[in-house]
């Protein structure tokens, strides 16, 4: 769509730009005298037609007058090149001819042409037929501007709406997903594990001894362990399917559909084995200890008319064993 400025004749809905190609300088200046007293009309001449669209391009007319015969370049052509350039396919021409020929008319219409006079054409009826064409030129414009500023608004609602979907998904802290949506996410994975009968991992993570860490430290760098712990998790989420989630406090949960025992227990050592290497200074077991999580670890292909609370509750019986055991380790349930 040409990019004509708006803003240029919004004040006046018969205001016009007029670009008159004709290689007859008499021509051009009788259109020009015609037009001269018209309010709101500007009127531009060029007599080159290979120079025709790159003028068109400079000066953004609502309408082209067009002659049909010139040197060097047939009229029908320069019309279908107008209407194959992007910057002049949209813009009214009316065509100039020197005669009423029924066939003449036709091949102009089908070349793009929207309107046909017969030169000179009376100076009352020749304006009215550019206010018209310009008119209804710059009614496309504004649809189409309209049209592109709703497709923004729409877009920047959806961005909008896709980042309060994150943010009501998220944790805030970690940026995990929260709590709701685990939930969420585990009934919907369960109900597929259910229909296709896939197996369906848990991992129940916790951060060992975190009460300590915060009386010894401090919230602040309590905080700051989380996070370290959260990407970790998500680093672990090697597919997309993958759901890494901070389930309550010091407390995470990554959920694994279509993973086996074997390969969910790969995942928790490996995830374990990272955060150890982090080593986050600690005091807990003993003075120059490094923090370390405890993994719960569970497996289920569910039946119909089970509940997902099965697999979390198994998961929490594995960390409860990991815990029991001595921390820093796997508990498989």
């Amino acid at each position: 769509m040409n990019d004509l400025q708006l803003d240029d004749f919004k004040t006046d809905e018969n205001a016009a730009m007029v670009l008159l190609v004709d290689d007859q300088a008499m021509i051009g200046e009788a259109v020009r005298r015609g037009l001269s007293h018209e309010e709101n009309i500007d009127f531009h001449f060029c007599a080159d037609p290979h120079q025709a669209i790159a003028q068109a391009m400079r000066i953004k007319p609502t309408v082209i007058l067009q002659d049909l015969v010139m040197p060097g370049l047939d009229g029908l052509s320069l019309v279908r090149e107008y209407r194959n350039h992007p910057a002049t396919k949209d813009i009214p021409i009316i065509v100039l001819s020197t005669k009423e020929d029924p066939l003449i008319k036709s091949a102009a219409f089908a070349a793009g042409a929207n309107d046909y006079l017969v030169k000179l054409p009376d100076n009352i009826e020749l304006v009215a037929r550019i206010r018209y064409h310009s008119r209804s030129y710059m009614t496309l414009l504004q649809r189409d501007a309209a049209y592109r500023a709703l497709r923004v608004s729409q877009q920047q609602l959806l961005d909008t709406n896709l980042v309060l979907q994150r943010l009501m998904n998220s944790d805030g802290l970690t940026g995990l997903s929260n709590r709701r949506h685990f939930d969420e996410y585990l009934e919907l994975e369960w109900r597929k594990s259910v229909r296709d009968q896939t197996q369906l991992s848990l991992l129940m993570i916790d951060v060992d001894y975190f009460k300590s860490y915060n009386d010894n430290f401090g919230h602040l760098e309590g905080d700051e362990a989380l996070r370290k712990v959260a990407l970790a998790i998500r680093d672990a989420s090697s597919r997309p399917s993958d759901l890494p989630a901070r389930y309550g406090g010091e407390e995470f949960a990554l959920v694994l559909p279509n993973t086996s025992p074997g390969g969910a227990r790969l995942v928790a050592e490996k995830l374990r084995q990272t955060v150890a290497a982090l080593k986050i200074p600690h005091i807990a077991p003993a003075e120059g200890s490094s923090l370390t999580i405890s993994i719960g670890l569970s497996t289920i292909t569910p039946e119909h008319g089970s509940d997902c609370r099965q697999l979390i509750l198994a998961a929490d019986k594995g960390l409860y064993q990991a815990k029991h055991n001595g921390r820093n380790q796997v508990g498989i349930s």
